[in-house]
């Protein structure tokens, strides 16, 4: 998921370097979207390794 996220930012860089800015706002947006997510999966993930332990 990190993946996907790092390619949408790209794809907000290269936007907005060629002047396309509505694109650009779309694909920051999204990156944002999926590195929220991923931050909360890892969170959970970490949470519930811990558990499992004890």
């Amino acid at each position: 998921m990190l993946h996907y996220t790092v390619v949408f930012l790209v794809i907000a860089l290269v936007a907005a370097l060629f002047g396309f800015g509505g694109i650009a706002a779309g694909a920051v947006g999204i990156a944002k979207l999926l590195f929220v997510i991923f931050a909360i999966l890892t969170i959970a993930s970490f949470v519930a390794g811990l558990l499992r332990r004890r």
